[in-house]
C-alpha cells in the first residue's frame, strides 16, 4: 500500500509549482506595474519630458485638467468613440453571427473575410480609409465627381469626422464580436429551440427568451473587449484626422501624445494617461458587475 504524500512534501509541490508563474510576474511587473507607478508619479510633478530638472506639484496637473475646456471636448470624444463603436460592433457582430451561425462552406469563407480587418494594422486600415475619403484624390470623390456630383469634404467638420473615426473602427472590429457570437451560439443546445417550437414559440420570442439569455457570457466579453480598444482609440485617429479640425477629434490617447511631445508637458500628459487608466478600469469594473448580477439565472 502506497503512503499519502506528507503535508512537508505537497507544501514543497506547491512551491517547486509556483515557481513556474515567476517568469511571467516578472514580465508583468516590468511593463505593466512599474510603468504605470512611473506615470503617476510624473503626473504629480511638472516634468517636460526631456530635461533632468522636475518639481513635485501634487494633484495641480489634476485640477488643471479638471478646468480644460480642451481636454472636456477631448474626454467626450473618447467616451463617444468607446461607446459608440462598442455599440455598432454589438449590432452588426450579433446580425453577422446570427446570419452565419450555420457551418456551410460559403459561411465559412465570409466569416474569414469580415474577421480578416481584426489582423490589420489600425495604421494601415486608417491609411486605406483615408485614401478612400480624402478631398481631391480620394476614390469617394472620384466616383462622386464621375456621376456628376462635386466633392465632398468628408473630414472638414468634427461632427463628421467623429462618425466616419466610429464606423471605420466598427468595421475593422466587428469580427471580433462575430466570433465570439458564434462561439456563443454554438454553445447553444438546440434542445432548447426544439422544445420552444412545439410550444408553439416564434423565431421573434425564442431570440428574445432563449439566444440573448444563453448570449450572456459573450455578450459581456465582447461589449468589455470592444469598449476598452474604443476608449484608447489612437491609431485610426492620427491616421484619419491627427485630431483636426483644431483638437475637435482628438481622443485622450491622442491628445495626450500632442502634449507630451508637442506641448513639451510630461507631467500634464502623464496625469491624462492616470485619468484614462481609471476610466477604462471603472467602466470595465462597472460593466462586469452588471453582466455578472444576473449570471447564475442562465
Amino acid at each position: 500500500m502506497t503512503d499519502r504524500p506528507s503535508a512537508s512534501r505537497r507544501s514543497r509541490s506547491g512551491w517547486q509549482i509556483n515557481l513556474f508563474y515567476l517568469p511571467a510576474l516578472l514580465i508583468f511587473a516590468v511593463f505593466t506595474v512599474y510603468p504605470l507607478l512611473s506615470g503617476v508619479q510624473i503626473s504629480l510633478t511638472d516634468w517636460d519630458g526631456f530635461s533632468a530638472a522636475r518639481s513635485f506639484v501634487g494633484l495641480d496637473n489634476y485640477l488643471r485638467l479638471a478646468g480644460d475646456p480642451t481636454f472636456r471636448v477631448v474626454l467626450v470624444n473618447t467616451l463617444i468613440y468607446g461607446f459608440g463603436s462598442t455599440i455598432v460592433q454589438q449590432v452588426l457582430g450579433l446580425g453577422l453571427a446570427l446570419a452565419l451561425d450555420r457551418p456551410t462552406r460559403r459561411n465559412t469563407v465570409l466569416r474569414a473575410v469580415i474577421y480578416l480587418p481584426v489582423l490589420v494594422s489600425p495604421v494601415i486600415m486608417g491609411t486605406m480609409y483615408y485614401l478612400l475619403l480624402q478631398y481631391n484624390r480620394g476614390a469617394l470623390n472620384d466616383v462622386v465627381v464621375a456621376l456628376g456630383g462635386d466633392r465632398i469634404a468628408w473630414l472638414a467638420t468634427p461632427e463628421a469626422s467623429i462618425a466616419i473615426i466610429v464606423l471605420v473602427n466598427s468595421l475593422q472590429f466587428v469580427g471580433l464580436s462575430m466570433i465570439i457570437y458564434l462561439a456563443g451560439l454554438q454553445g447553444i443546445g438546440q434542445v432548447y429551440y426544439e422544445a420552444s417550437a412545439l410550444d408553439g414559440a416564434s423565431p421573434a420570442r425564442q431570440f428574445r427568451h432563449i439566444t440573448l439569455p444563453m448570449l450572456r457570457p459573450a455578450i459581456a466579453t465582447s461589449v468589455v473587449l470592444n469598449l476598452i480598444g474604443g476608449l484608447k482609440l489612437f491609431d485610426i485617429i492620427k491616421v484619419l484626422t491627427n485630431g483636426g479640425p483644431g483638437y475637435s477629434t482628438n481622443s485622450v490617447s491622442t491628445f495626450l501624445g500632442v502634449t507630451y511631445f508637442d506641448a513639451q508637458s510630461a507631467g500634464y500628459a502623464s496625469s491624462m494617461g492616470v485619468t484614462l487608466f481609471l476610466l477604462i478600469m471603472t467602466v470595465t469594473v462597472v460593466l462586469n458587475g452588471l453582466f455578472n448580477r444576473n449570471r447564475s439565472d442562465v
